[in-house]
C-alpha cells in the first residue's frame, strides 16, 4: 500500500455510477496534453472511468473500450479530441511509441487503459490511477500525481470531490 501524501489520492467508488461522476470531475479539468495512466485488471472500472472522464471534459460521443481498434478518438464541439488507447494487445512500448503518441496529446488528453504495458512509453510526467476490485460494486482507485502540472489536476480535483486539500 502506497503511503499517502500531496502528490497522491485514494478514493472508494461504492458503484459504476460513483466511478463515471469521479471521472467527469477529473474529465472537467483535462488539457490538450494531459496524458492519464490507468492501471488495473479486467473488471476493475478503467472503461467507466473513461466514460466520465469524456463526458466531464465535454465529448458527447459514446465511450467503449478501444481494445481491437487500439485507439478511440472522442470529438468536442472545439475540434479537439480525447484520445482512448488500449494497450492491453501492444506487445511493447516500442510499438506503442509507432502509434505516434505526441501526435495524439497534441490535440487532445490521452487517456491510456493498461498503462503498466508501454510505461516506458508514456511521458515522465502524467496522472497515473490504479484501480483495483474490492467487492461487487465497490472499486479502490488510487491518484498518483508525476509532475507540477498533475499536481495541480490532483490538488483542483480534491477541492472539487471533497471541498478541501
Amino acid at each position: 500500500m502506497p503511503i499517502l501524501d500531496r502528490h497522491s489520492l485514494e478514493f472508494f467508488s461504492r458503484s459504476a455510477d460513483q466511478t463515471r461522476r469521479v471521472g467527469m470531475r477529473l474529465g472537467s479539468l483535462l488539457q490538450t496534453g494531459d496524458v492519464i495512466c490507468l492501471e488495473g485488471e479486467l473488471g476493475t472500472g478503467k472503461t467507466t472511468l473513461v466514460q466520465g472522464m469524456a463526458a466531464g471534459w465535454g465529448s458527447l460521443d459514446p465511450v467503449s473500450s478501444p481494445t481491437f481498434v487500439l485507439v478511440n478518438l472522442y470529438r468536442r464541439l472545439d475540434g479537439l479530441t480525447m484520445a482512448h488507447l488500449d494497450a492491453y494487445r501492444i506487445s511493447s512500448s516500442a510499438e506503442a511509441l509507432a502509434l505516434d503518441l505526441e501526435a495524439l496529446v497534441a490535440k487532445g488528453p490521452l487517456v491510456v487503459e493498461w498503462a503498466e504495458r508501454i510505461a516506458t512509453a508514456m511521458p515522465e510526467t502524467n496522472m497515473w490511477i490504479n484501480l483495483d476490485w474490492v467487492a461487487d460494486e465497490h472499486r479502490e482507485m488510487r491518484f498518483r500525481a508525476h509532475g507540477s502540472r498533475y499536481d495541480d489536476i490532483l490538488e483542483h480535483f480534491q477541492e472539487d470531490m471533497f471541498g478541501l486539500v
